[in-house]
Parts: structure tokens; sequence; C-alpha cells
């Protein structure tokens, strides 16, 4: 099998839209962190997404939303903690994106990297609800994920990272997601073979 060349695709959600968004801060020094490690980095801009079923799935910022997620080969959720779990602004993201469009998956066989940051002491609520989210989404999350404590304390004004524990956790993260999105992308179709879904299509084909 010919092995993909391309840098891998890296889609980044974040989950505030307060202008000094720390869960935005960490997503972006996480990109700055894997395209070091040579991959393609995009972001979604959550403002102006309105509610899930508010509109029609035609709205240009579902679209654009939808458009990235099939772009991706990887992604990375990044939330606050907010009430002990992830905000609605993130949640509303991902429930804008189908488990399937037709007969393609937007989100099915992509690799995931969760992150949280939290106003005060290190709390893991946010990454294991997005975990849950991402085993939903048929998505591959990888094992590492990073949790900021006191998250005002650990960037720059100019909104890079301090050198820390903390950075240095998230450097973990994406060099695993980018080792494991290398690794998968490739075996996708192989991977998500169903024999429930080669059954369904088997019954709709003698029909």
């Amino acid at each position: 099998m010919t092995r993909s060349t391309h840098p891998p695709k890296i889609l980044f959600l974040y989950g505030s839209l307060r202008e000094r968004s720390y869960s935005r801060l960490l997503a972006e020094e996480a990109a700055r962190i894997i395209q070091e490690f040579g991959a393609e980095v995009k972001f979604f801009d959550p403002r102006e997404l309105p509610i899930q079923g508010s509109v029609p799935d035609t709205h240009p910022k579902v679209q654009e939303l939808r458009e990235l997620s099939l772009w991706s080969e990887g992604q990375v959720w990044s939330s606050p903690e907010m009430h002990g779990q992830i905000t609605g602004i993130l949640k509303n993201q991902i429930d804008w994106i189908p488990l399937s469009l037709g007969a393609v998956r937007p989100t099915q066989g992509r690799t995931l990297a969760v992150m949280q940051v939290s106003g005060g002491s290190q709390s893991f609520n946010a990454v294991n609800t997005m975990r849950l989210l991402g085993r939903w989404m048929r998505m591959f999350t990888i094992p590492n994920q990073s949790s900021v404590a006191k998250a005002y304390q650990e960037f720059h004004e100019d909104g890079t990272m301090k050198d820390s524990a903390y950075r240095d956790r998230v450097v973990d993260v994406m060099e695993e997601l980018y080792k494991f999105t290398l690794l998968l992308r490739d075996e996708v179709d192989y991977l998500t073979d169903r024999h429930s879904e080669r059954k369904e299509l088997a019954a709709k084909t003698t029909t």
C-alpha cells in the first residue's frame, strides 16, 4: 500500500469565546508545537456558530465546521472546565458534526487529543467527558492528555505558554497525536470496517 506523504492534517476546536481564552491559548500553543513536528493545522472559530438545531445545517458556519472536520485526519479539542464539565461552546461544535453525511463519516477514524484548562486545582472532568464524546464520534482518542490547572498563571502576556511541566505535557500530547495520526491515517478503512455495516449493506443490495 502506498503511504501518505503529506503533512498530517490537524483541526483544533476550543471552547471559549472570551477575548483572553485560555482554552484557545492552549490550543494555539499546541498548534505551534505540532507544526514543528510537521503537521498542517487549521482552527475553527466558534463565534457566530448558531445553537445546534436552531438553523438549517446549510448555515455557512455549520458548513465550514463540517468541511474542516472532513479535511482533518486528526483533531484536538480544548475546553475550559465549567461546573465540572466541558462548556456549551465546545459541545455545540461537536453536536453540529454528524456521525454520517450520506456515505461519508466526518469523524470516524480520525485521531483525537483532548486538553482542558481550569481556573483552580487540576481536574480531569472535562477531558474525561471529551473522551466519551470522542468514542461516540468513532474517533481514536490517544492515551495522553493535558490538564492545565490555574491556567491564568501559565501564559505570558503575548499568549505563549510558560516553560513548565504543564507545557512539557502538551509537547508529549502533540508528539503522540502526530505519531498516532501517521500510523493510523492510511489504515482507517480497514480499522473501521465493521461486520454489522457490511451486513446492512448486503441486505440493501439484495432488496
